[in-house]
């Protein structure tokens, strides 16, 4: 995942109890939250257990550090899935020279939906995993690769999940789905070989390409979600962050998504802020002891919580205009 410095609903139409978003998920994927709660518009439903599927497929092809056969392999399936279910599919391939002399081949990805209407809404993850665990409690855990269930494979499975849905149930205006590469391969506290996805999407923009606002879903699935407001997004994107809260909270979610900014993370939104595209981080960032270390797996990502976000993220997307 990233630097940081601490501060401070198949498809099938919602009625208005069926906000269990799918968050049922199974033994491994117990509901923390009560999410069964009364919304007034109907709209598709974002399935939180399939979501959580998702998550465990990515963590199967094993590490997807660039260069290794897990980033290869899923680098491919992700490219079939989504143009099975996308109107159009951007693939931006190209590479990087570490500081330290390697050349790393990555893949960003842009799933489009209804391209043609503008301005669209556009939803970011990252889908790479670090090549170490650098805070890992034993030392000699350290060398090992993360396997990256909620960082990296939380925020990518909601996205995944979200063109599934896209797919059977078109949303009312342009929804792009990036998902970048690189984001978690070097060193955060100098900003080397970090951010190389988005770095390069913002430099690499696509013709029609016209996003009203971004936001990045980035550690989204840990099994107790408490999402605070970060604060490079409520400097850049005050509107953004207002917007989404007042979703999630007139669904019900205020436990989830508090009112108070909490953390200033360097994370994939910056580089698309930078670009003029206002964009915020959705991210739990609070009691994740398994940041960047081996135990960063399935177990400890719930489908309640992938589906609380995603439901959030459902209601943006197909909210009237």
């Amino acid at each position: 995942m990233i630097g940081n410095s601490r501060d401070g609903i198949g498809v099938a139409t919602l009625c208005a109890c069926a906000l269990a978003v799918a968050a049922c998920g199974g033994a491994e994927g117990e509901p923390n939250h009560d999410v069964d709660r009364p919304i007034a518009i109907s709209y598709p439903r974002f399935d939180g257990a399939s979501a959580y599927e998702l998550v465990r497929r990515q963590v199967a092809f094993g590490p997807r550090i660039p260069g290794s056969e897990g980033h290869r392999a899923m680098a491919e399936w992700m490219e079939v899935f989504l143009a099975e279910r996308a109107d159009t599919l951007i693939v931006q391939r190209f590479t990087h020279v570490t500081v330290g002399g390697d050349t790393l081949p990555l893949v960003n990805l842009l799933a489009r939906f209804r391209p043609h209407e503008s301005p669209s809404v556009l939803l970011l993850a990252h889908w790479d995993t670090r090549p170490k665990s650098d805070e890992a409690y034993d030392p000699e855990d350290r060398e090992k690769p993360v396997p990256g269930a909620n960082d990296g494979a939380s925020g990518t499975a909601i996205l995944l999940e979200l063109a599934s849905m896209m797919q059977g149930s078109p949303a009312p205006r342009g929804v792009d789905l990036l998902l970048v590469d690189g984001e978690d391969y070097g060193d955060f506290a100098e900003g080397l070989d970090v951010f190389l996805g988005s770095r390069h999407f913002a430099r690499n923009l696509p013709e029609d390409f016209d996003p009203e606002f971004g936001v990045l879903l980035d550690m989204v699935g840990d099994r107790d979600l408490d999402i605070y407001i970060e604060s490079y997004s409520n400097q850049y994107a005050p509107e953004v962050v207002d917007l989404v809260w007042n979703i999630a909270h007139g669904m019900g979610f205020s436990d989830v998504f508090h009112r108070r900014t909490r953390h200033a993370m360097r994370d994939d939104h910056i580089p698309l802020n930078e670009a003029g595209i206002p964009t915020i981080n959705i991210i739990d960032f609070d009691d994740y002891p398994y940041w960047h270390t081996p135990d960063d797996t399935p177990d400890k990502v719930s489908a309640s919580s992938l589906g609380v976000v995603g439901a959030v993220m459902t209601r943006l997307i197909y909210r009237g205009r």
